[in-house]
């Protein structure tokens, strides 16, 4: 939240220099020099360091607190809901800003979100959860151009359509009930309370990984048999589903 993730009596400068120093060991002008670059690297005037977190705009905030995650110069940063607190425009700016951190400093980012906009904007693949379990993994493409878990699709048919015909003819499947309490799930697939496709099995076991084709698509569903060769089509029957190999 970069409304209160900064101390609100400390310069931002003072923000970004308190962990480059602690990790660093950095003290006096070699520390002010790095907290100037820190800045300029995520689009900051460094002569701005001076000043106070409320004279900054939400998107700069997110800025500083991406400077501070960047200074001790990590292989792996976690962005929970990095971007949710902020407008479409600025959402924008900021994972521009990661991609190119990502490209020039080598570091992976691991993205908690609801938002599958953000995901398609900034992820290489994709693990889809649902009550504490992973049910697919997949490149991102896979995942959201070809969904296999009835979850990962009800998650795709609710994100909005920016066309008002298409979007009044769309057919979605939108999943009822309650979600399980995580602390005493169901029997068998977690899901299936809410899935519309769920069968007997489902009830009873839960279901195992099972590959689709050979790009590392993976998901945890019965409705996919274990030796299946090559990706599957889901084609609609009625009220029913069928699951047939695609051709070759």
């Amino acid at each position: 939240d970069p409304y209160s993730s900064l101390d609100p009596s400390m310069t931002v400068g003072a923000s970004i220099a308190e962990p480059l120093r602690n990790v660093s060991g950095k003290r006096g002008e070699e520390l002010d020099q790095a907290v100037a670059h820190l800045m300029e690297q995520v689009t900051l005037r460094a002569g701005h360091r001076h000043r106070y977190p409320h004279e900054f705009s939400g998107g700069q905030r997110q800025r500083i607190a991406v400077a501070r995650a960047i200074s001790s110069s990590p292989k792996l940063i976690i962005c929970d809901e990095a971007v949710s607190a902020l407008d479409v425009s600025t959402q924008n700016q900021i994972l521009r800003l990661l991609k190119d951190l990502q490209r020039d400093l080598g570091i992976a980012f691991l993205f908690v979100t609801h938002d599958l906009s953000v995901v398609w904007h900034i992820a290489h693949k994709v693990a889809v959860m649902y009550l504490g379990e992973l049910v697919e993994f997949a490149p991102a493409d896979r995942v959201l151009e070809s969904p296999a878990h009835p979850y990962t699709r009800g998650l795709i048919d609710v994100v909005p359509i920016p066309d008002p015909r298409a979007q009044r003819e769309r057919r979605q499947v939108v999943p009822s009930g309650e979600v399980a309490d995580p602390a005493n799930p169901p029997r068998g697939c977690a899901y299936h309370p809410r899935c519309p496709e769920v069968m007997d099995l489902c009830r009873l076991e839960s279901p195992e990984w099972r590959s689709i084709g050979t790009s590392g698509h993976r998901v945890r569903c019965h409705l996919y048999e274990s030796d299946v060769p090559v990706p599957v089509s889901i084609q609609r029957n009625g009220s029913q589903r069928v699951i047939r190999p695609e051709k070759r």
